[in-house]
C-alpha cells in the first residue's frame, strides 16, 4: 500500500476549471451572456453612433435623416434595454456564483474528510480557510468573465470595423498604444503569478496564527508568553502586509498603464484629425465616435490585462485546492453533484446494520506500517478477535499501541498486510471500518464548540433510546445532571468547559449511541477515576454482542481481557491471558510490576513522524 501525502498529483489547467464550471450550470450561464451583449451593444455600440448622428446633426454634416427626437428616443431604448438586462444579470449570475462555489467546497470538504491516512492536512489550517474562502472564489468569477471576454472581442470588433470604415488611417494609429500595453500586459505575467502567490500565503499564515493562537490560550497565558505571540503574530503582519502591497502596486501600476492608453490614442486622433476636417474626410460626429469607441476599447484593454494578470494567479488557486486535495484524482475538484440552496435538505440516510455487518471474527494478518524517513510504526502484527470478546493491546510509552489501531482502522496507509472480517478480505479498511461495522474512540478526543448531545449524535437522528442507552453505557447520567442545561450544554472550544474525564465519556457515548459490533477504544479510561472506569467497563463488558479491541495499561482491563496484545518496538513480544502472560513474558512481567509506572502514566505513546 502507498502512501498517497507522497503520491504525486496532476493539476488540471484553470481553463479546464473553468468550463467545467460553465458546464455545470449552462443555461444560467446562457442567460448571462445574453445579458452582457445586449448591455454591451446598448452602452458601446448604440450610443456612439447617436452621439456622432447628434454631432453631424447640430453642425449640418448630418448624412442621415435622424431628427434630434429620434436620436433622444434611441438614447431612451438604449438605457430600457440595459434596465431590463440587469435583470437578467441578477437572475442569472447571483445563482452562478452561489453554487459554484457551493460545488467547489463540498468537492474540497469530501476529499479532505476522506483523506486515507490521519495525518494533517499538507498546509496549515489557516492555509486551508484561504482556499475555502478566497481561491475558490476565483472561479465562479471567471466563469462569468468569460462572457464579458467573448462580448468585448464582438464589440471590439465592431467598433474597430465601423472606425475602419471612417478612416483607416486614423484607426490604425490610434490603436497602436492599445497593441504596445497589450505587449507590455503579456510580459508581465510572470511577476504577477510571482507575487499573486506571496501574497496568498502570506495571508494564510496569519489565518492559521490566529486559529493556532486561540486553540492555545491556557498555554500562552501558563507560560506567560503572550509578548512572544504577539511580536510573532505583528512579524507574520507585516509579512502580509508587504506582501499584499507589492501585489496591489504592481496590479495598480499595470491598471493605471492600461487606463491612460486612452488618452494617447485620444492625442494622436486629434493630430490627425485637424487635416481630415479640412479636407472634409473627417467630421466633428465621426471625431465624438472615435473619442467615444477608444474609450470603450481602452476600457476592454484593462479589463483583458486585468484578466490575464488574473487567470495566472487563478492558475495559483487551482494549484493550491488540488494541494488541499492531496491524495485524490485531478477531476475530484470539478466533479458534479447536486447543490442544494433553497427548499429542503435531503435527509442523511445512515446505513442499516445487516447480517454480513455482524462481526463473527477479525483476522489481521501481517500488517506493517513506517512513518515515512523511519523505521517507527508497526511490524508483521497478526491480530484474532472472536465475537463477544475482550482484546487489550499494551506496551510501553512508543511501543505502537496507538498506531497498530489506526493502521487497522485504515486512518494509515498499511504498507502490507490483511484484513478479514469474518473470512472475508477487507480491501478497503477506511472506508470499511465505519458504523455500523465499527466505531473508534481515540486517546484524545476531539470534541466541537456544540452542545454535548450534537456531540454525541452528530447528526444522527434523535430517538431517544439509543441517545440514553449511549449516555448510560459512558457512565454520563450522574454528570448530566449536575452540568448546567444537561445535553444542551455548549462545550465551548475542544470542549474546555467539561473535565478530561468528561471529554473521554462524550465521545465513548458518540460510539456507543451508533452501536457498533466492534468497539475500538484508545486508552478510553487513562483520565477517568477508578469507580467510574471500573463502571464503565462492566458496562460495556455486559453486552454480549460487543467486541472490543482496546488500548489499555490499567491494572482491571487487564485482568477483564480475553487476550493481551503486548507490543514492543513495533512488534507483537507476546499475546495471551494474563496469567499466562505473566508467566511466560518478561516485558509483561515489567509492565505489572510498575517498573514504568511513570512511563505509562504518560498520556500518549503516539510515534512522532519528523
Amino acid at each position: 500500500m502507498n502512501d498517497p501525502a507522497h503520491t504525486p498529483h496532476t493539476v488540471l489547467p484553470a481553463w479546464h476549471v473553468i468550463l467545467s464550471m460553465v458546464r455545470f450550470r449552462p443555461w444560467l450561464w446562457l442567460i448571462d451572456l445574453a445579458s452582457v451583449l445586449i448591455v454591451r451593444l446598448m452602452e458601446q455600440i448604440a450610443p456612439g453612433l447617436i452621439v456622432r448622428a447628434f454631432f453631424d446633426l447640430i453642425t449640418g454634416e448630418a448624412q442621415a435623416g435622424l431628427s434630434l427626437w429620434s436620436i433622444v428616443a434611441l438614447l431612451g431604448a438604449a438605457e430600457l434595454g440595459r434596465i431590463l438586462t440587469g435583470i437578467g444579470f441578477v437572475y442569472a449570475d447571483v445563482p452562478i456564483f452561489a453554487h459554484i462555489t457551493t460545488l467547489l467546497r463540498k468537492n474540497l470538504l469530501k476529499h479532505i474528510l476522506q483523506r486515507p491516512n490521519a495525518t494533517v492536512l499538507p498546509e496549515s489550517p489557516g492555509e486551508a480557510i484561504s482556499r475555502f474562502r478566497t481561491d475558490v472564489r476565483e472561479i465562479p468569477l471567471f466563469a462569468i468573465w468569460i462572457n464579458d471576454v467573448l462580448t468585448g472581442l464582438l464589440i471590439i470588433a465592431i467598433a474597430i470595423t465601423l472606425m475602419l470604415r471612417i478612416n483607416a488611417l486614423i484607426t490604425l494609429l490610434s490603436l497602436a498604444p492599445l497593441l504596445v500595453v497589450g505587449l507590455i500586459s503579456n510580459a508581465a505575467t510572470s511577476r504577477i503569478e510571482k507575487y499573486r502567490r506571496a501574497s496568498r500565503k502570506a495571508e494564510g499564515d496569519v489565518t492559521g496564527f490566529i486559529g493556532e493562537m486561540f486553540g492555545a490560550v491556557q498555554a500562552v497565558k501558563v507560560t506567560a508568553a503572550e509578548d512572544g505571540v504577539l511580536a510573532q503574530f505583528d512579524q507574520l503582519n507585516d509579512r502580509r502586509r508587504k506582501a499584499s502591497l507589492l501585489d496591489r502596486v504592481f496590479s495598480e501600476v499595470l491598471d493605471s498603464l492600461y487606463r491612460n492608453t486612452a488618452n494617447l490614442s485620444t492625442g494622436v486622433i486629434l493630430l490627425l484629425a485637424g487635416q481630415a476636417m479640412q479636407r472634409g474626410t473627417f467630421t466633428v460626429g465621426d471625431f465624438a465616435l472615435f473619442v467615444y469607441y477608444l474609450g470603450n476599447i481602452s476600457e476592454m484593454t484593462t479589463f483583458f490585462g486585468m484578466l490575464v494578470a488574473r487567470y495566472r494567479q487563478l492558475g495559483v488557486s487551482v494549484e493550491r485546492m488540488a494541494r488541499l486535495m492531496e491524495g485524490a484524482p485531478p477531476e475530484a475538484l470539478v466533479e458534479f453533484s447536486p447543490v442544494y440552496m433553497d427548499g429542503h435538505l435531503p435527509d442523511v440516510i445512515y446505513p442499516e446494520k445487516t447480517d454480513t455487518d455482524r462481526l463473527r471474527r477479525l483476522d489481521v494478518v501481517n500488517l506493517t506500517y513506517h512513518y515515512p524517513g523511519t523505521e517507527n510504526g508497526v511490524t508483521g502484527v497478526d491480530l484474532h478477535l472472536e465475537r463477544g470478546s475482550l482484546t487489550v493491546i499494551t506496551g510501553r510509552i512508543g511501543s505502537g499501541k496507538t498506531t497498530l489501531l489506526r493502521t487497522l482502522l485504515g486512518l494509515l496507509p498499511g504498507a502490507s498486510g490483511e484484513i478479514f472480517w469474518n473470512g472475508k478480505l477487507v480491501e478497503d479498511a477506511a472506508s470499511f471500518f465505519v458504523p455500523p461495522r465499527s466505531a473508534y474512540t481515540s486517546q484524545v478526543p476531539v470534541l466541537f464548540s456544540e452542545s454535548i448531545r450534537d456531540n454525541i449524535l452528530m447528526g444522527l437522528s434523535d430517538d431517544g433510546r439509543k441517545l440514553e442507552q449511549a449516555i448510560h453505557l459512558a457512565v454520563m447520567e450522574r454528570d448530566l445532571v449536575e452540568i448546567d442545561k444537561g445535553l444542551d450544554a455548549m462545550l465551548g472550544v475542544k470542549g474546555v468547559r467539561i473535565s478530561g474525564g468528561q471529554r473521554q465519556r462524550t465521545a465513548a457515548a458518540r460510539t456507543f449511541v451508533r452501536d457498533p459490533d466492534l468497539l475500538v477504544l484508545d486508552d478510553l479510561s487513562s483520565a477517568l477515576d477508578v469507580e467510574t472506569e471500573r463502571t464503565l467497563w462492566e458496562r460495556v463488558l455486559a453486552r454480549q454482542d460487543i467486541t472490543c479491541l482496546a488500548v489499555s495499561h490499567r491494572r482491571p482491563v487487564l485482568h477483564w481481557a480475553d487476550q493481551i496484545i503486548v507490543l514492543k518496538d513495533g512488534k507483537v513480544e507476546a499475546c495471551g491471558t494474563l496469567d499466562r502472560l505473566l508467566v511466560e513474558s518478561a516485558e509483561m512481567r515489567r509492565l505489572w510490576e510498575g517498573d514504568l509506572k511513570a512511563e505509562l502514566a504518560q498520556p500518549s505513546d503516539r510515534w512522532l513522524a519528523p
